[in-house]
């Protein structure tokens, strides 16, 4: 048995933090799930789904703040008190950037969602259900392969994100001949392309937890 493991198994049985990584990447679903189904709704039907959108960023922020109060509170932590804190500062960053593409959508009146759009808050919504795959098995870190899967495919997903964005923006530009519009859809865009980025940096954190505690 490795020294990990010992430690592991003499740490007491954590009630804490993981139910509240798990909520936040729950939270995290449910977010990227009403962003994909407003783009996919008139901009008259939209402002419902954009006002729970509100809600549950705001309910992320206080997941948050309730992992980090009880982080300052416990001396003893499932893992290093430092991975903790980027973990839920990570998977809050991707709501963060979730929220303000919808926050763009909104406030600039975007009415014909491209294809792209769409695409890309698809590609969100897979994203953050594969963090959450991969942060339900940080409880007991037995099912390496499970994380480790979840994080390659997180991973994918930013380059084929990367790729819509990229083919999104040359579109605008060559077809597109409304200032306007230009700058509206250009925001929007990348702001999604940014979230997957977070989502990656997630990936990253759960791979470093995951390798730490092989």
């Amino acid at each position: 048995m490795s020294i990990n493991s010992i430690f592991q198994f003499l740490v007491p049985k954590d009630k804490k933090f993981f139910p509240l990584f798990e909520e936040a990447s729950s939270n995290l679903i449910e977010l990227a799930s009403n962003l994909h189904e407003a783009v996919n709704l008139p901009l008259k039907e939209r402002e419902v789904l954009f006002q729970k959108i509100d809600e549950l960023e705001q309910k992320g922020e206080d997941i948050t703040r309730q992992t980090n109060l009880e982080l300052s509170r416990n001396f003893i932590t499932p893992f290093d008190r430092e991975d903790i804190h980027t973990l839920i500062t990570s998977i809050d960053n991707v709501a963060d950037y979730l929220h303000g593409a919808a926050s763009r959508m909104r406030l600039y009146q975007v009415d014909k969602i491209t294809k792209s759009i769409r695409k890309m808050t698809e590609i969100n919504l897979e994203a953050c259900q594969n963090i959450d795959s991969a942060v339900k098995e940080l409880s007991n870190l037995k099912n390496m392969n499970v994380i480790k899967d979840a994080c390659a495919r997180i991973n994918k997903l930013e380059n084929k994100s990367d790729n819509v964005y990229n083919k999104a923006v040359f579109e605008i530009f060559e077809n597109e001949t409304d200032a306007k519009n230009i700058i509206k859809y250009k925001e929007v865009l990348s702001v999604l392309e940014s979230a997957t980025d977070k989502c990656k940096s997630v990936a990253n954190i759960l791979e470093s937890i995951s390798v730490k505690h092989s």
